[in-house]
């Protein structure tokens, strides 16, 4: 974990909304794995155009933001056909959380 990456990545209200939305995806996108077969898993992934309509941004901004997070490590990416899903990594963020307990 980078922290000033990390800080850069949040250092935005929607990429931190974006976040905060992303830890519980059933409750913020309802519809998630719309595009997905039944019998594929994506683990709680979240496709990009959902959180595009959530956030009220265009797709070149929201796709931005994502690459932004995901090179801080913030959040994780698999693809399915032509739609990629996005989800927390939760290993980071509790790094992150112990960085600011112990050296902030």
């Amino acid at each position: 974990m980078e922290p000033i990456e990390v800080f850069k990545a949040l250092s935005n209200e929607t990429r931190l909304n974006i976040l905060k939305w992303l830890k519980e995806p059933e409750k913020h996108f309802p519809k998630q794995g719309a595009h997905l077969p039944k019998e594929v898993s994506i683990k709680g992934g979240v496709c990009v155009g959902d959180i595009q309509d959530k956030a009220k941004a265009s797709q070149s901004t929201v796709s931005h933001y994502l690459n932004m997070m995901q090179k801080a490590g913030l959040l994780e990416s698999v693809r399915y056909g032509q739609w990629t899903y996005y989800r927390r990594n939760e290993e980071v963020i509790l790094q992150v959380a112990e960085f600011f307990k112990t050296e902030i």
